[in-house]
């Protein structure tokens, strides 16, 4: 959904952050068209960003209006190649990366970004006391940095090894010196070196931006009088696919992301595709002492209880596939499968006599959000573990509620939602440490196992320590902390422009307008 990105829990697919994709085609537009300029591009998404404070965000689609207030460091190609972004060089090893600053860039106010600014970002996220949400995803807790002006080098050192540092210092959207200052006016405007200023924000509704004339430093080619660049971008909410579908072939919409079968009204010369690949379907327990879930038996029996691949064909209206990890698989540079052969197999009979028929009462929380199948598959679920004797409550959740589950002030008992990453580090702070509000851990999960393979696997950088990082993963699965049962593409269609993703978002530079 980063999303929890960025990373981005858990937004349109993958509402929590980090954002995972894929690009199926490159930068050419529809059939015959040519790049104009004047036009505004209008996006779709399925539900409301909630606080855009890009520090204090773990939503998906945060993350995605965030891109085009807010620069980072570092870029991404779609194939998850690094690219300059507000730094023209890096280097780094497990515990220090230093990023060099390209000069000229200035904040929407006109003043000119420093590297200070771009220290104290990073200092302010990894210092566990400002209980920034993006601690451990982007920043590991208690690192620190510091700026030398002269050379507009930053320096960040990690007291803990970190195998993607370098990577991961370089997505934190950077903010500028009075929105550091003044967090609330973040959170329904913005601060940043961005594409794009917030002009217009109507809650539920849309907002409206208004791209910076004078921006020229953005990843890749772009310069200000590049032809094709929107003046304009509207995001508005559309909760409903087949709506989404509707307005985009009456031209009302340029893009929106689907997840079910209202995308097939969408095909032709007329048309641009750009594909998401992604874990969708995840089942997590919360395992705060106490609580039913949190009992490693009473988890199996649920899960003998549930039959995954039924699950699967109702959560994507029969157009999943099997899981391999919990990466999304074009991004991850750890390929293996850690699913296969780790989950009990389907047996009803089995799970209800595991379960002993003592009472147990469930909420689970699922996001409509996540696609037209969440509900369908909410409601199986159900069906599946109250034949087995349990008493099932499902809980309609918004994603903002998602955001609020993984901060820690909804309660719940199952959640039924994805978490988006990129790279298997980013998933440490959900799987392990301090539960919320010190840390991002909202399901309380502690898997000594999966602690030691990660322990072993930050000490190599990049792709180095994969067979640990596989290892930890296995260790988690077979254990039932969580139990992905779905990969989907939820690709995005695009009518009179196109653009490229980056990390899973539409990357705002990349965006070209058609007449």
């Amino acid at each position: 959904m980063k999303a929890l990105r960025s990373v981005a829990v858990l937004g349109a697919v993958a509402l929590l952050a980090t954002a995972c994709g894929n690009d199926s085609g490159g930068s050419g537009g529809p059939s015959g068209k040519q790049p104009v300029n004047g036009k505004t591009f209008t996006l779709a998404v399925p539900s409301d960003p909630g606080n855009l404070d890009p520090h204090f965000t773990s939503l998906t689609i945060a993350g995605q209006v965030d891109r085009f207030l807010y620069d980072s460091l570092l870029g991404f190609a779609p194939d998850g190649k690094l690219l300059p972004g507000l730094a023209e060089k890096w280097e780094g090893t497990t515990t220090e990366a230093k990023f060099t600053l390209r000069k000229g860039v200035t904040c929407a106010d006109g003043t000119p970004l420093t590297a200070k600014q771009v220290a104290d970002n990073l200092s302010f996220v990894g210092d566990v006391k400002n209980a920034s949400t993006r601690i451990g995803i982007y920043v590991p807790a208690g690192a620190k940095a510091t700026a030398d002006e002269a050379t507009g080098v930053v320096t960040v050192t990690s007291p803990a090894p970190d195998a993607f540092l370098t990577r991961n210092l370089g997505g934190l959207p950077i903010v500028c010196e009075k929105g550091m200052k003044d967090r609330t006016k973040l959170k329904q405007s913005s601060d940043g070196t961005g594409m794009f200023t917030m002009t217009e924000a109507v809650p539920d509704d849309h907002y409206t931006l208004t791209r910076r004339k004078e921006y020229a430093w953005g990843p890749g080619d772009v310069k200000a009088d590049t032809v094709g660049l929107p003046d304009k971008v509207v995001i508005r909410i559309v909760a409903n696919e087949a709506t989404a579908a509707n307005l985009i072939l009456t031209g009302e919409l340029n893009a929106a992301r689907f997840t079910g079968q209202d995308s097939q009204r969408l095909q032709g010369d007329d048309y641009v595709k750009r594909d998401v690949l992604a874990p969708t379907g995840e089942i997590w327990f919360n395992e705060k002492p106490g609580l039913p879930t949190a009992d490693e038996a009473t988890r199996k029996a649920l899960i003998q209880s549930l039959d995954l691949k039924q699950l699967q064909q109702a959560f994507t209206s029969g157009r999943g596939a099997d899981p391999t990890g919990l990466v999304a698989p074009a991004m991850t540079p750890c390929k293996g499968d850690t699913i296969k052969g780790n989950q009990p197999a389907f047996d009803a009979a089995g799970g209800k006599a595991a379960l002993g028929g003592k009472p147990l009462s469930l909420t689970v929380a699922y996001a409509p959000s996540a696609g037209p199948g969440a509900q369908p598959a909410a409601e199986l679920l159900q069906q599946q573990w109250t034949a087995a004797g349990v008493k099932v409550t499902l809980k309609s959740v918004t994603a903002v509620q998602v955001g609020q589950i993984a901060g820690g002030q909804l309660s719940w008992d199952v959640a039924m939602f994805p978490i988006g990453v990129t790279l298997p580090s980013q998933l440490v702070s959900f799987l392990s440490g301090p539960t919320p509000p010190n840390g991002a851990n909202f399901a309380s999960i502690d898997n000594k196992a999966y602690q030691s393979a990660v322990a072993e696997a930050q000490k190599v950088a990049d792709a180095g320590g994969c067979d640990k990082w596989l290892a930890g993963e296995t260790e988690l699965i077979k254990r039932l902390d969580l139990v992905p049962f779905a990969n989907s593409n939820t690709p995005y269609f695009i009518k009179n422009a196109t653009f490229e993703l980056s990390d899973g978002d539409v990357g705002p530079a990349s965006i070209r307008m058609f007449g």
